[in-house]
C-alpha cells in the first residue's frame, strides 16, 4: 500500500467520523428543539392543594389584552425581570373561582412586581378582593415595599404586612410630558399641525415649549377626580380619616426625620399598614392555617396561572349555550388594517364584531374599551359593525377600562349602553392631522429643493418642501370635516344635538364621574355591570353565559410565545441580552411618543387620538434603603 492510499485512508475515516459526529449533533440538536416544542405544547394540569393560600403575584402592567408580540415579552423574561404584561382577567377570574373553592383559605398578594396600572383596572380587582373577603376569608399582603400602585390593592386587603425595612411611597397624582419645539427649531424642522377642538392638546408638543393654559385646566380637573377617587377608596378600605393620605404626602419630609427615617415605623404610625414583618415571619404563621409545603418548607401555596389552569381544566368539556354575551376586546392604539392583539386593527376588530354579528349563539355584545384612539378611518370601520350589530338586533354595550378617549370614544359612541368606571379618562372629541417638513434642515447641509408641476398644489406633500397656502387649506378642511363627522357620530349615539357635543367636546379629556354627569357615558360600573346590561337588553335571564370573541394565533406564533424565554434566557447568558437601564427608563416618554407616530397609518392622515394616559411612574429602588 503506497503512502499516498494509507493518508487518503486515513483522512477518509477522519472525514467519516467527523461526518457522523455531524450528523449526530444535528440529530441531538433537532431533538432538544423538539423537545422544547413538545415541553411547550405539553401542560400538565396543576393539583391544587388541599388546603392552600392562593398567592396573586402580578407582574408589569395590568392590561386588557396580552400583547402577541413575542420578542417584547420574551426581553422582559429574558433580562431577569418580571414579564411586561398581567392580564386583568385572569386575576379576576381567580379571585372569583377562589371566593367558591374550600380548598383555597386565603389570598396572599405579592405586589412587589406590579407595575404602574390604569387606576379604573386596580379599582376592580380591589372590589374583587372586597367581594372575597365578604365571604369570609383573607386577604394578606406580604411586602418589602409599596409604591403608589401596588399600595392601593394592598390597602384593599384586611391585613398589610410591611417589612421592617421597607416603606410606602405615595406622592399623588402628576402629568407631565415632553415639549419639542425648541429642539424642533434647532433642527429646522416644520411641524404643521391641523386640529379642531381647543383643548385637542396632542399635537402642542410641537408647536409649544410648555403646557398651554387651558391644557392645563382640563388636565387639573381630572387630575383632581383621579387623586380623590384613590384617596377615597384607601381611606375606606383601611378605615382610615378621609385626609390621612394627603396629610402623609404633606408632612413626610418632616414627619419621616422625627422617626429618625424609619419610614416602616412612619407607614405604621399612620395606619397604611397592619403590623412590621418580614416575609419569612409571615410564612411562618400561615404554615398552622394552611400547612407546610415539604418541598419549599414555607406554607402550602398555588401560583395564579397554575390555579387557572386547574380551575379551567375542569370546564373544559362543558357545552357551550346558545344564549350568549359575546365580548370583544379592543385594547391599545386603534390602527389601519389587521393587527396583532394589544393594538386595534380597524379590520381586525371590525372582523370580531362581524363574528359575533353571524353567531347565532351571541345574542348581545360588550364591546371592552382600553384605547387613546388613534386612525379615524379605522375607527369608522368598527364603529360601522356596532352599528351594524344593533340593526342585526343585538345590542352592544361598551364598558370602559382606564381610557376610552378620542378614537377610543369614537367607537363606542354607537353603543346602546355606555359603562365607565369613575376614573376612566374618556371624552378628547377632537381631530388632527401632522405634516412635518425638512426643507429648512436640508438647507443647513446647502441642499436646495426645486422643479416644476402641472398644477398649483402638486408636490405640495412632499417631506422636503415648505406646504403651500392652498395645501394648508387642504389639509384644514379636511380636519373639520372629520370634527363635524365625529359630532355627529356622538349626537346620533347619544341622542344629542350636534351644538350641545360641540360644547362638551372640542378635545376636552373628562374622568368617567364627570363623563356621566354631561351625558357622555350612561352608567358607572365595570366590565361585570356592562355584561349584566348587555344580558338583560337581550333578555337572558340573571343565568347567562359570556365568550370572548378574540383572533386566533397561527401555530407559529403559538410556538413562538411558547418558546420566547428559552431562546432569550440563552442569550442573557451569553451577554447579548443586555438588561435595561436607567437611562433607557428616562428616555422612555421620549421613545414612547415617537413610536406613536411612527405606528399611525391613516390612509388621510387624519387621527382622533388622546395623549391623556394616566400618570406614569419611573419605578426605581423604593426597596433600596
Amino acid at each position: 500500500m503506497s503512502v499516498g492510499s494509507a493518508l487518503a485512508g486515513f483522512f477518509g475515516l477522519v472525514w467519516r467520523i467527523l461526518e457522523g459526529l455531524r450528523k449526530a449533533l444535528h440529530l441531538i440538536l433537532l431533538l432538544v428543539i423538539f423537545g422544547f416544542i413538545l415541553a411547550a405544547l405539553h401542560t400538565s394540569i396543576p393539583v391544587v392543594p388541599r388546603s392552600a393560600a392562593l398567592v396573586l403575584a402580578p407582574e408589569g402592567e395590568l392590561v386588557e389584552q396580552l400583547s402577541s408580540d413575542p420578542l417584547r415579552r420574551a426581553f422582559g423574561e429574558a433580562s431577569g425581570g418580571p414579564a411586561p404584561e398581567t392580564l386583568l382577567k385572569d386575576v379576576l377570574d381567580a379571585i372569583q373561582a377562589a371566593k367558591g373553592d374550600a380548598r383555597i383559605k386565603l389570598i396572599v398578594l405579592d405586589l412587589g412586581n406590579l407595575a404602574p396600572s390604569g387606576l379604573s383596572k386596580l379599582q376592580e380587582i380591589g372590589a374583587a378582593l372586597r367581594d372575597f373577603r365578604a365571604g369570609g376569608k383573607r386577604v394578606v399582603v406580604a411586602a418589602d415595599s409599596l409604591d403608589q400602585t401596588q399600595y392601593y390593592l394592598a390597602a384593599q386587603a384586611g391585613e398589610v404586612y410591611l417589612d421592617p425595612l421597607g416603606l410606602v411611597y405615595v406622592d399623588g397624582f402628576s402629568y407631565y410630558r415632553m415639549f419639542l419645539k425648541d429642539a424642533i427649531d434647532k433642527l429646522g424642522v416644520d411641524v404643521n399641525v391641523f386640529r379642531a377642538g381647543t383643548f385637542k392638546s396632542y399635537t402642542d408638543q410641537f408647536s409649544r415649549s410648555d403646557m398651554a393654559p387651558s391644557e392645563r385646566e382640563e388636565t387639573s380637573v381630572w387630575l383632581d377626580a383621579l387623586w380623590n377617587a384613590y384617596q377615597q377608596d384607601v381611606s375606606r378600605a383601611r378605615s382610615l380619616p378621609a385626609n390621612v393620605l394627603n396629610d402623609y404626602v404633606a408632612d413626610e419630609p418632616a414627619a419621616l426625620a422625627a422617626v429618625n427615617g424609619d419610614a416602616a415605623k412612619l407607614a405604621l404610625q399612620r395606619g397604611l399598614v397592619t403590623a412590621l414583618k418580614s416575609r419569612r415571619q409571615l410564612a411562618d404563621e400561615l404554615k398552622s392555617l394552611v400547612g407546610e409545603d415539604s418541598d419549599s418548607h414555607s406554607f402550602n401555596s398555588i401560583g395564579m396561572s397554575q390555579y387557572l389552569a386547574a380551575v379551567h381544566s375542569k370546564h373544559v368539556l362543558k357545552s357551550k349555550s346558545d344564549a350568549r354575551v359575546g365580548i370583544v376586546v379592543a385594547s391599545g392604539e386603534i390602527l389601519d388594517g389587521h393587527q396583532p392583539p394589544g393594538t386595534i386593527g380597524g379590520e381586525t376588530t371590525a372582523d370580531l364584531l362581524r363574528q359575533a354579528r353571524y353567531d347565532n349563539t351571541i345574542k348581545s355584545v360588550v364591546l371592552r374599551v382600553d384605547s387613546p384612539g388613534g386612525s379615524m378611518f379605522a375607527s369608522e370601520q368598527i364603529l360601522r359593525e356596532v352599528q351594524a350589530l344593533r340593526k342585526a338586533g343585538k345590542p352592544v354595550v361598551v364598558s370602559m377600562s382606564t381610557y376610552a378617549a378620542s378614537g377610543g370614544y369614537y367607537i363606542a359612541a354607537a353603543a346602546n349602553q355606555i359603562f365607565a368606571s369613575p376614573t376612566t379618562l374618556t371624552g378628547s372629541i377632537g381631530v388632527f392631522s401632522v405634516v412635518p417638513t425638512f426643507q429648512r434642515t436640508l438647507e443647513k447641509f446647502g441642499v436646495k429643493i426645486d422643479g416644476i408641476g402641472t398644477t398649483a398644489i402638486a408636490g405640495d406633500m412632499r417631506l422636503d418642501r415648505a406646504l403651500s397656502p392652498a395645501t394648508r387649506q387642504l389639509l384644514q378642511s379636511s380636519v373639520n370635516h372629520a370634527y363635524a363627522e365625529f359630532l355627529m357620530r356622538v349626537g346620533e349615539g347619544r341622542k344629542k344635538s350636534v351644538e350641545d357635543v360641540d360644547k362638551i367636546a372640542q378635545g376636552r379629556v373628562w374622568a368617567g364621574v364627570d363623563a356621566q354627569r354631561i351625558g357622555l357615558v350612561d352608567h358607572l360600573g365595570g366590565l361585570k355591570d356592562a355584561s349584566d346590561a348587555a344580558a338583560k337588553l337581550a333578555e337572558l335571564g340573571n343565568e347567562y353565559e359570556v365568550d370572548y370573541i378574540e383572533s386566533e394565533l397561527s401555530l407559529r406564533e403559538e410556538l413562538l410565545l411558547q418558546l420566547r424565554s428559552q431562546a432569550l434566557q440563552f442569550g442573557q447568558m451569553v451577554g447579548l441580552v443586555p438588561p435595561r437601564g436607567a437611562v433607557e427608563q428616562v428616555l422612555d416618554p421620549l421613545l414612547d411618543q415617537a413610536r406613536t407616530i411612527a405606528k399611525l397609518n391613516d390612509p388621510r392622515g387624519l387621527y382622533a387620538y388622546c395623549w391623556c394616559r394616566e400618570p406614569r411612574a419611573i419605578k426605581q429602588g423604593l426597596s433600596g434603603r
